[in-house]
């Protein structure tokens, strides 16, 4: 469990409009499941009712659109943005460290990108390359639907390392209308109607001075989306029947490890959970990669995952876009962030062979055979029985052979796509509304592409 007793972020975003749900109600709107495209905003013709919409840019002609200073776009199998001749130079005072460092710097901004439908929230996502002496920053800038704009803000300061700088989120950001919350814009009050309608992407790269070191940036995006207010979600039918051999890890195997990141292992079912998928796809580390664990501690991916997702703003290793960013580390394999609209979409995923990783909170009493209750737990979802229930390996397990569970469907999808739900003290909370990391090759298979496409996801 991550940060289990203590609230959790997304209990803020719900803050503004606990006030406008009664008592008792529960919101049973369901959400589309269309698996159309979402419309780009010179794209008008491909809209969708999907209250979800997510954009990336990962392609030379993504990169060529928008707009550079001191950015190169390189092909290849790979395409993305590099350093060319650097736009400047600029000082960063780490306020983790509190050192002071002068880095050159270049950016790309997106063209700008017209919702499908217009977002309460934002989460962006990205997949990189930061090589000692380097370090991105990502931005968002939008557009309400009362035509003002947002600030820029900044979505993350990150890089694979911690020897540079100590990646970061940023707190105390908003204008009065929206904020962002860990790794997550968020509309104030959803309540009075408005909406984002628009937004924009800024990376900046940066490196040390006078080298030719540079970040290569392959893929940058954001998921908006607007899912409404629901205690309980419609029931999907069951319509598959598979599971697929994941590696199975426990994060309190790894209880009392390293406290510096988030307190230890006990905390750490995202990078449990981002590990786990990670090797299903082939990543390894070296020995000495893993050399400066303690030999004496099991699976010590495990606390690699921790070290290396570890935001030191919100003091923790469950920074969704952290995670992504920290999968597409190692050869072959990408990272998003996004929501799906059912267990329908995630049997698709299944199906082409894709495992997901769900995030939910929940009481004790609301997932039979979990043991336990959380405000925010990550765990990832391998297959379905042939009645359909969830089998999940759960992190949150006394040990590896242990963590392969099986879930109740309707009590799985319903504590995973909510919005709203009732904490032990019996008062609102929120809930994640389908939030999900998706990692998959970096050259999926066409049946792979074809199930990602379903789920928005290009």
């Amino acid at each position: 469990m991550s940060r289990a007793e203590q609230p959790s972020r997304r209990t803020v975003l719900a803050a503004a409009v606990v006030a406008a749900v009664a008592a008792g109600a529960a919101a049973t709107t369901p959400a589309a499941a269309t698996t159309q495209e979402p419309a780009d905003h010179d794209d008008p013709g491909r809209a969708t009712a999907r209250p979800v919409d997510y954009h990336a840019w990962t392609t030379v002609r993504d990169w060529r659109r928008g707009t550079s200073e001191g950015v190169r776009v390189v092909a290849g199998h790979r395409p993305g943005v590099v350093i060319g001749a650097a736009a400047g130079r600029t000082d960063y005072t780490d306020p983790h460290t509190g050192t002071t460092a002068t880095w050159e710097y270049a950016t790309w901004t997106s063209p700008e990108h017209r919702l499908s439908a217009p977002a309460t929230e934002t989460i962006a996502s990205w997949n990189a390359h930061t090589p000692a002496g380097t370090w991105i920053q990502v931005e968002l800038q939008g557009s309400y639907s009362d035509h003002t704009a947002t600030p820029w803000y900044v979505m993350g300061r990150w890089a694979a390392g911690d020897q540079d700088i100590k990646r970061t989120s940023v707190d105390g950001q908003s204008d009065g209308k929206s904020s962002i919350w860990t790794d997550t814009f968020a509309i104030d009050d959803a309540s009075t109607g408005l909406r984002l309608a628009s937004y924009r992407l800024r990376l900046t790269l940066y490196r040390t001075p006078g080298t030719r070191l540079t970040p290569t940036v392959w893929r940058l995006g954001a998921m908006g989306s607007d899912i409404p207010d629901r205690f309980t979600v419609p029931a999907s039918t069951p319509g598959l029947a598979q599971e697929l051999a994941v590696p199975r890890y426990s994060q309190e195997t790894h209880k009392g490890q390293y406290p510096q990141y988030d307190g230890g292992g006990e905390a750490w079912c995202s990078p449990t959970s981002s590990q786990m998928i990670i090797e299903y796809w082939g990543g390894r580390l070296t020995p000495e990669q893993l050399s400066w664990v303690d030999p004496s501690y099991a699976d010590p991916q495990v606390d690699n995952a921790a070290r290396f997702t570890y935001d030191y703003q919100y003091e923790g290793c469950g920074n969704w876009p952290f995670n992504a960013a920290y999968a597409a580390t190692y050869e072959g394999v990408q990272g998003v962030v996004t929501r799906l609209g059912s267990l329908t979409d995630l049997e698709t995923l299944i199906a082409a062979g894709i495992p997901a990783i769900t995030s939910q909170s929940f009481l004790s009493t609301e997932l039979t055979g979990a043991g336990y209750g959380t405000s925010g737990h990550l765990m990832t979802v391998i297959g379905f029985t042939a009645d359909g229930d969830v089998i999940a390996n759960d992190p949150a397990s006394p040990g590896d052979q242990a963590v392969r569970r099986v879930y109740l469907r309707r009590e799985f999808e319903n504590i995973w796509l909510r919005t709203k739900r009732y904490n032990a003290s019996g008062k609102v909370a929120s809930g994640t509304g389908g939030v999900c990391y998706l990692y998959f090759p970096a050259h999926p298979s066409p049946h792979q592409r074809m199930a990602l496409a379903a789920v928005g996801v290009r």
